[in-house]
Order: structure tokens, then C-alpha cells, then sequence
């Protein structure tokens, strides 16, 4: 098989060295590794389609592999028969080519191996953005954010993965290219096929290529942090502002002090504005493509009113791009921090917004009784309902445990019942992977998981498909 592969993917499509392999097998945060036969590097389409023929042909299963920066170890290649099946890994990292921008039609073509901060630069000269804004896109993947429908900072205005997405290129099991680029607004011809591979997490097919919706550049941004006293207060500053500015909010978030402390801890060049860290802080990003709009003034009249009124403690509006960045440099640095801070488990429920204020109070009470030993840290994309809820176990002790993975599965199951319990949900963005199949089958709705199986045997009747993500499996003996 070996030898195959490399006639397809040439001397520098192939990795068979177990030390090279190593950066490919193992999640980003070194919690959990893998194993494979090797790792394949295909340099386009058609290379993807001839090594997944040789994979069926040999029964291997297939772990397609983005930038690696997913939180549920949907990455890490974990065969069900390991001795005699390792499987291989299926890197798009060497498919980088953007293949067109269309300003008029507003879409951009790309290959699954782009970098998302790369297809950020590529637009500008087109005076276009593709509004997708996360703490990773310097290495995030197009195919992996798409398998993951990953969301970001800019959820509230321009929607997840899945709402940027117009068209796709698959690579099937059984090696077929389903290729479907388009992205036609209108197209009335049966199912939409590409929404079943959009948050599949690679249990489908390897997605190769995309069709892309871009959004004019905003010309015009305003950016303010904002503290306030409570998770209460800051819905009602949310609800006001899309009341009085609802099309111009691009990202509204929240962070508790223990966040804010640990960034401080943790990362370099963190400038915070106020005399101390905040309990609650706002992060608000507004933006237009009209620069005739004065949004530094929209946020001096609505954050005046509230600092007047005392539901806003203190306010800082930033005056040039320095400053922004400043801001923003302090929410997209909260993963690093977390990693270094301590044993994280963090949990990635979505609720109404309406009800994130008491999701958060009784998630709180709740670990605090059971959990004592942890401390919360909260990050919010307050503007979509997404509450990032972690539980931080100093080092020390979570080292001592004898059952860590006990552990792990009550607090998980803690918090997602406590949000299961507001209509919320396990996953908002991070998506299943390896991590949550248990949780899946608890949570979700017997038909709809009965559904989801159905499909999954469709598409991938011997499940070599990045075995084990979403759906548990049981390994051979």
C-alpha cells in the first residue's frame, strides 16, 4: 500500500517516519495521540480521490486532518483495529490554492488547505471580507472549519460556517469527487447535499474545496470595552444596542475577571484600561460599510445613558487601531492562556441569550458544590448565546486523581445538563468529535440520532470515515 501511495503522492506527499508523523497524531493541546500507517499529503483533488481508491481497496480507515486546532480531538486518528488497520492520515496542508475571486458575485473558491488568515489577506485587494474571525485563523483550515462548522467572534452578524458556505467539493469513501462550486443563490434542484457535510466533522468525506460567500470590507469599525456588573446587564445592554444599532454590531462579547486574569498570566504585550480587571467585561466591535456613520458616537450615546444610569461600571472606546487591537488582542489570546493556566475542561453550550444569565448563575452554583477545587472561567459570544463554561483544575491536583476521565465525565455531564435544561445545547462551535460521542447519544433526540446513523451508513457503508468522531465505536480485540 505504502508503495502505491507514493507513486500517487510523489516524495514529498508521504510520511512514513513515526517522528515526522508525530505532529499529526496528536491533538494541539498533547492531551490525547493516536497512530497511523502514514500520513498522506496530497497535492490536489484528483491525488485525494486516487488515495482514498487505495484506502478502500485496502480496508484502511481514512482520518482526514485539518489545522488541528480543534478542542474535541476530532483529529487524532484512533482506528478501530489498530494492530492490523491503523488507517491513514489525510492532510490537505499542501492544498493552498485560492482559486478565484468573483467581487461581483461576492464568492470566493478555495482549496480545503487554506489557511483562513491567508483567504483575510487575499480579499482585501477586492475591498471584500470573508467574516469569519476566530483566535486560530492563523492556522485554522478552510476544510476543517467547514467539518467543524466552526462560528467566531462575528456569529451575531454574518452567522457560522454554515451560513457562509454557497457551494462544495467532497471526496467521497469510495474515492468519487461530489463537486457542487456554484453558488448559485438560487437553486431549486432537490437536496442540498453540501449542509450534510458542513459540521460532519469528517465522517462523510474530505472536503476539498469550498465555495465561499464574501461581504463587502467594512470601512468603518468602532470598538469599545465595556464593564459591567452582571451577565444580566450585559443582555440588556445587548438587547439595546441592536435596538438602537442592530445592523452594525459585529461582535458582542463577554468575559468573566478569571478569564481577563489568566490572559494577564499568560501572554505577552495584555493592556487592560481600567484601573483593575472588570468582574464582567464587554468586548463590542461595531461595524459599517457606510463611513459617513459615526459609531464612536453611537457607542458615546448608549454607553453614556448607562454609565449615567449605573447598568454600565466603566467604559473604554477605543481612538485608533492601536487601541482595537489591544481589545481584541486580549479576547482571541483566552486559548493560549487556558492551556497554560491549568487543567481546563472546557464546555461549549449554546442557550437562548435570554437565558444565558441564568444558565451561567446555575452552572456556578451548581459547581461550585460539586467542584470546589475549580475555578469557573467564562467566555461568551454573548450575541449568539454560546457560553464557553470551563472549569480550571489547578495542575497538582488534577495530576493526583486516580480517575481523571471520572472526573471529566461527571463535569461535563453536570454542565450540559444544566444547559439541556434551558433548551440549549452540548455543542455550539467545537463540534462532537472523540470527545462527546457518549454525551451525543445522551442528549440528542432518539429519531434524530437514529437519522444521523442512517445517514452515516449511506455515505459511508464500512465506516472508514473517521471512525469513532460523533458515533462511539467499540475497538477490536
Amino acid at each position: 500500500m505504502i508503495d502505491r501511495l507514493q507513486k500517487i503522492l510523489g516524495d514529498k506527499g508521504l510520511i512514513t517516519d513515526p517522528q515526522e508523523m508525530h505532529p499529526y497524531l496528536i491533538d494541539w493541546r498533547d492531551r490525547r495521540k493516536g497512530n497511523a500507517v502514514c500520513v498522506a499529503l496530497p497535492a490536489n483533488v484528483e491525488e485525494v480521490s486516487r488515495t482514498m481508491k487505495v484506502a478502500a481497496e485496502e480496508g484502511q480507515p481514512v482520518f482526514p486532518l485539518g489545522g488541528n486546532t480543534g478542542l474535541c480531538y476530532g483529529g487524532v486518528p484512533e482506528s478501530p483495529s489498530p494492530e492490523d488497520k491503523p488507517g491513514i492520515v489525510i492532510s490537505l496542508q499542501r492544498m493552498k490554492q485560492i482559486r478565484e475571486i468573483d467581487a461581483a458575485a461576492n464568492i470566493a473558491t478555495a482549496d480545503a488547505g487554506v489557511i483562513l488568515a491567508e483567504l483575510h489577506e487575499k480579499c482585501k485587494p477586492y475591498k471584500r471580507q470573508f467574516p469569519l474571525y476566530l483566535g486560530s485563523e492563523g492556522s485554522a483550515q478552510i476544510g476543517g472549519l467547514i467539518s467543524t462548522n466552526a462560528g467566531g467572534t462575528g456569529v451575531v452578524k454574518y452567522g457560522p460556517m454554515r451560513d457562509l458556505v454557497c457551494g462544495i467539493e467532497v471526496v467521497l469513501a469510495d474515492g468519487r469527487i461530489l463537486t457542487d462550486l456554484e453558488g448559485l443563490k438560487k437553486n431549486n434542484t432537490g437536496y442540498d447535499l453540501k449542509h450534510l457535510f458542513i459540521g460532519a466533522e469528517g465522517t462523510l468525506g474530505i472536503v476539498t474545496g469550498a465555495a465561499l460567500r464574501l461581504h463587502p470590507e467594512n470601512t468603518n469599525d468602532a470598538h469599545a470595552w465595556v464593564s459591567v456588573d452582571s451577565p444580566e446587564t450585559a443582555v440588556r445592554l445587548f438587547t439595546e444596542f441592536q435596538d438602537k444599532c442592530g445592523p452594525y454590531i459585529e461582535a458582542f462579547e463577554l468575559l468573566s475577571g478569571t478569564e481577563i486574569d489568566a490572559v494577564i498570566r499568560h501572554i505577552d504585550r495584555i493592556h487592560v484600561p481600567f484601573d483593575a480587571v472588570p468582574d464582567w467585561s464587554l468586548m463590542i466591535e461595531l461595524t459599517s460599510t457606510d463611513t459617513s456613520v459615526d459609531l464612536n458616537s453611537v457607542f458615546e450615546e448608549i454607553l453614556g445613558e448607562n454609565l449615567e444610569n449605573g447598568s454600565v461600571l466603566d467604559a473604554f472606546i477605543a481612538s485608533n487601531s492601536t487601541q482595537a487591537e489591544q481589545i481584541w488582542h486580549v479576547r482571541h489570546s483566552v486559548t493560549e492562556a487556558n492551556k497554560l493556566e491549568g487543567m481546563g475542561l472546557v464546555h461549549d453550550v449554546a442557550v437562548r441569550v435570554s437565558k444565558v444569565p441564568a444558565f451561567i448563575a446555575k452552572a456556578k452554583d451548581v459547581t461550585a458544590e460539586k467542584f470546589p477545587m475549580a475555578t469557573p472561567i467564562l467566555v461568551n459570544h454573548l450575541g449568539d448565546g454560546n457560553v464557553h463554561y470551563i472549569l480550571m483544575f489547578p495542575h497538582e491536583y488534577w495530576n493526583n486523581l486516580a480517575d481523571p476521565d471520572a472526573v471529566t465525565h461527571d463535569v461535563q455531564a453536570c454542565v450540559h445538563d444544566i444547559a439541556a435544561s434551558f433548551g440549549g445545547t452540548f455543542s455550539a462551535e467545537h463540534g462532537v468529535g472523540r470527545k462527546l460521542t457518549d454525551e451525543l447519544k445522551r442528549l440528542c433526540d432518539p429519531l434524530r440520532y437514529e437519522l444521523m446513523q442512517t445517514v452515516k451508513r449511506s455515505f459511508d457503508p464500512d465506516n472508514r470515515m473517521n471512525p469513532g468522531v460523533l458515533f462511539e465505536q467499540k475497538k477490536s480485540n
